[in-house]
């Protein structure tokens, strides 16, 4: 039980911003306690003004006064705490009766007209004497004089509200004539249910604390079997790219050998077929050498002809080579070593694909401008404005709505089709983001998204703008969300290629599916956004 108590006294005077011991508490009209420099320090971060603990949202920045209660009270749990990390927890003190001679009898009473401590014995005239029944008895103290009004020696039997001090009955005359005087046991009973109503307090941010610390053993399984999860595909890829460059490695060494044989034999031809024109050219070059050398005029002029103008039975050789089979092997284990790192991708996408919901367009939130599908999944761009009611959530001057639904944890990812479009805004956007009036889509204003335009200028709408070179143009895109871990990324579905994320971003309220189809630019940009089925089977 003592070790429960002490639990409870340390957790339910923490700061849950700063989390230590209340300094100057204050409290705010949703009912939660902080200190004042903490609380304060995080409203000038923060726009709009919240409570720190449910993130209710302010008006206006309220205008805070220290909790002299909560303060009183904080402040004897600190002596308190200070007096048990001196030594142990020390014992009741016995108050001894004054009035016995000798061995002191423990008092049972003091009584604070006679200002002393009295035994069961010396007690009874306190019981019996008419006069002494109207002292004023308590249960027994060791400093009766703290008891005492210092100025009038009278004992402090009233509080004055005003003031925040014991007074006696003779203070009330003088000093605190015009002050708001209660009976001390009137206010004792006050505060007591103060205290009540704050212990209350502290069990609800003890709970709502043992539930955080639930929440992140949660997490931190669900990491782990993740980690557990991405680890049993990388080794499987991994395995598989293994397999595949020992797999490649023997073939390649199989078709060099047998590449090596057939150029041995290549050779071996090429080899003889030279050797065949040397011999030729070796003979032609002993009969120019001896017409070159003959006296017979005659004879020269008559040979010339045939011997110098017939050309040597030769062909060109400097496009033959032997190395170009060898090199096409090579290539080809390159390549087959391209395609195998290429699925490394495809196992990211897929994993991040089990975390696949079911997205509806919410009407309540469409430009008069979109048309969309009964079932919710489809939504283009009109020629004509829709006679529709306004509303708040409506976005009224651009062709933008959101999904029904927001995400304020976790992780989450959908598809949408863009095939035939030539413009189009994809992406999430913050619950509070402005829909009257002009949208600008960046993470500043609460809008993560990626765009085309003009049919391949693809754009991530960071700050500045990121221009994405894709080499395949997607036809359908994914988008995945990781609210914890402030991720938004876009992926090329067939593709199975990552296009661009969005890191550290910061999350603090709901967050929906953001869809534009862009004007429908003369029949040009007429196809639909459309939200498809995730397929597992890629």
């Amino acid at each position: 039980m003592a070790s429960s108590s002490s639990l409870l006294s340390e957790e339910q005077f923490l700061c849950s911003i700063c989390l230590d011991v209340f300094t100057e508490p204050v409290s705010t009209s949703c009912g939660h306690n902080f200190c004042m420099a903490c609380v304060t320090k995080y409203w000038d971060s923060k726009d709009p003004c919240q409570c720190p603990l449910c993130q209710e949202t302010f008006s206006r920045r309220p205008k805070l006064h220290i909790n002299a209660t909560f303060r009183e009270v904080v402040e004897n749990f600190k002596k308190t705490r200070d007096r048990r990390k001196d030594g142990p927890p020390s014992k009741p003190e016995i108050v001894p009766c004054d009035v016995c001679t000798g061995m002191k009898h423990k008092a049972l009473k003091s009584c604070l007209v006679c200002q002393t401590s009295y035994c069961e014995t010396h007690l009874e005239p306190h019981q019996i004497a008419l006069p002494l029944k109207r002292h004023k008895l308590i249960d027994p103290v060791v400093n009766l004089e703290d008891r005492i009004c210092k100025k009038h020696d009278r004992f402090l039997d009233l509080f004055c509200r005003t003031d925040q001090t014991c007074v006696c009955q003779f203070c009330t005359e003088t000093d605190h004539k015009t002050h708001d005087t209660v009976p001390i046991e009137d206010e004792s009973g006050e505060r007591k249910v103060q205290l009540g109503k704050t212990e209350a307090e502290v069990q609800l941010i003890i709970q709502g604390r043992l539930k955080k610390v639930k929440d992140i053993k949660f997490s931190v399984d669900l990491s782990k079997r993740d980690a557990e999860r991405e680890i049993a595909d990388s080794v499987q890829v991994f395995t598989a790219l293994v397999r595949s460059i020992e797999k490649s490695q023997a073939e390649l060494i199989e078709v060099i050998e047998e590449r090596h044989k057939a150029v041995e034999c290549q050779a071996e031809g090429l080899i003889k077929e030279l050797e065949q024109e040397i011999t030729e050219l070796k003979r032609r070059s002993t009969e120019l050498k001896q017409l070159s050398h003959t006296e017979d005029h005659l004879q020269l002029l008559q040979s010339f002809s045939s011997v110098v103008c017939t050309p040597p039975p030769t062909k060109d050789w400097s496009e033959i080579s032997v190395h170009r089979a060898v090199r096409r092997a090579v290539s080809q284990l390159e390549e087959t070593l391209n395609k195998e790192m290429e699925k490394l991708p495809e196992v990211k996408l897929k994993r991040i694909q089990q975390y696949a919901v079911d997205v509806t367009l919410d009407p309540d939130t469409a430009n008069l401008f979109l048309i969309l599908s009964d079932n919710g999944k489809q939504v283009r761009t009109g020629d004509t404005e829709l006679n529709l009611p306004d509303n708040p959530k409506r976005f009224d001057r651009f062709t933008v709505l959101l999904g029904k639904d927001g995400f304020s944890s976790g992780r989450f990812y959908y598809e949408v089709t863009v095939k035939g479009k030539t413009r189009w805004d994809l992406g999430v956007a913050r619950e509070s983001t402005d829909r009257k009036g002009d949208i600008t889509l960046s993470p500043e204003h609460g809008v993560w998204t990626m765009m085309l335009r003009d049919g391949n200028e693809y754009t991530a709408c960071a700050s500045p703008q990121v221009r994405l070179s894709l080499s395949e143009k997607p036809q359908k895109v994914g988008v995945f969300v990781d609210y914890e871990e402030g991720v938004v990324s876009f992926y090329n579905v067939e593709a199975r290629s990552h296009i661009y994320s969005f890191t550290c971003c910061i999350f603090t309220e709901k967050i929906y599916p953001f869809f534009s189809p862009c004007s429908d630019d003369s029949g040009k940009n007429a196809a639909p956004l459309i939200i498809s089925p995730v397929n597992h089977k890629y």
